[in-house]
């Protein structure tokens, strides 16, 4: 980000997506590459889902007969199954060194005091202080993290981590397992039957386990807002594993329509529209990812920015907004004040199911970032009033000891 001067058109009010996760038109002069499959694609078609071009996969949308309004709410109650195999997994492992101490380079979170079978959610980021991905960070062992990156900027984040860490530390793709996120209420009544130590796991525990004979890691974790699990196995075995959990009668398949929603209820941001290369952790309100060790220690890339606007503060700010009315307000819809000024512009928005009523993220003058105060939007030539309200939406059911 530049710093801001008196009437900037300052691009970031909206983050501007370097790996934007919608897909963009393909010209007609040009032949669209081949969309990848997961492992679970041919399970999708046969269970009837709506198939969608998603960071370079053909990926479920919705399944027919249900839809993503019933989609969200099951998961909320009961238990909701996501392929969530496109994420980038990859194994950070040196013999001789903490590969913590290498990939705190580049991210601005604690990775040393991580503690083994224990997970972190952090941010990758360039030497700007820009968050080029937001990924999750588990320690198998003293020498071996486990990395999940988002689908779409998998490739340009292991090209870069590879590039910052240094000979001594390997990084290593695990192109051959599947991902698997079972989010809600009932997931683990659901799958506590098919591992033991299930229920002595606490939100963001970690723990390697066996099926068939196979290594399993299981997190705790999950990006709805919901308690659950993510389940990382052999791309092999994913078919199998998943059609016994659909056993169950809790169980249903949920697509990315549903899983957007979910996230944006919990408000989680979304690589590509609530996060980028020119939004920090600071203007993102993601400035507890930067513990006091670390700033401390200011030895991160991008440290003198973040630390800048940690002490002077960012000239703007991810908020929650609240629409009035029942009509959403989507993503790049203009923010104004009551002077008819622009000052920020939406980046997630959508229905809110379990909220019952149309609910938005975006950026806006840190100076306006304050709860209660009320922006209008410009929708379809209308102006809609918006009120920041804090976040999340709906309160997160994470299971903590």
């Amino acid at each position: 980000m530049v710093p801001r001067t008196e009437g900037a058109d300052h691009r970031a009010y909206s983050p501007g997506g370097i790996c934007r996760m919608t897909e963009k038109p393909v010209s007609s002069f040009m032949t669209a590459p081949a969309l990848k499959k997961t492992p679970l694609h041919a399970l999708h078609l046969e269970k009837g889902a709506r198939m969608v071009p998603f960071a370079g996969y053909d990926m479920p949308v919705q399944y027919d007969g249900f839809g993503v309004l019933k989609e969200h709410l099951h998961t909320r109650e009961h238990a909701g199954l996501f392929d969530v195999s496109h994420m980038g997994q990859a194994l950070l492992y040196s013999p001789t060194i903490d590969p913590a101490t290498a990939l705190e380079k580049i991210v601005p979170s604690d990775i040393i005091g991580l503690q083994n079978g224990r997970q972190r959610y952090t941010l990758l980021l360039n030497d700007e202080g820009g968050i080029l991905d937001d990924l999750m960070v588990a320690r198998l062992n003293e020498h071996t993290l486990l990395l999940v990156v988002n689908a779409a900027c998998k490739d340009k984040d292991f090209a870069y981590i590879r590039q910052k860490i240094g000979a001594v530390t390997q990084l290593t793709p695990l192109d051959d397992r599947a991902l698997l996120a079972l989010q809600g209420p009932k997931a683990e009544q659901v799958l506590s039957p098919f591992f033991s130590g299930l229920l002595e796991m606490n939100f963001m525990d970690v723990i390697t386990t066996a099926w068939r004979d196979a290594d399993i890691y299981i997190s705790r974790s999950g990006y709805t807002g919901e308690d659950g699990f993510e389940i990382s196995f052999p791309a092999a075995l994913a078919d199998a594993f998943t059609r016994d959990l659909l056993q169950e009668a809790e169980v249903r398949l949920i697509g990315l329509g549903a899983r957007d929603s979910l996230r944006l209820e919990a408000g989680l941001c979304l690589y590509g529209h609530d996060l980028d290369e020119h939004a920090s952790p600071v203007s993102a309100n993601l400035k507890w990812t930067v513990p006091k060790r670390r700033r401390n220690e200011a030895n991160f890339a991008g440290a003198a920015k973040i630390m800048s606007e940690l002490n002077n503060s960012p000239y703007i700010l991810r908020v929650g907004l609240q629409p009035q009315g029942k009509a959403p307000i989507r993503e790049k819809t203009e923010l104004f004040d009551d002077k008819g000024r622009k000052v920020g512009v939406v980046t997630s928005g959508s229905f809110g199911p379990s909220v019952d009523g149309p609910i938005a993220m975006g950026y806006v003058d840190a100076n306006l970032a304050v709860t209660g105060t009320i922006l209008t939007a410009m929708v379809r030539g209308q102006s809609l009033p918006c009120t920041i309200v804090d976040l999340p939406f709906v309160p997160h059911r994470y299971k903590k000891g």
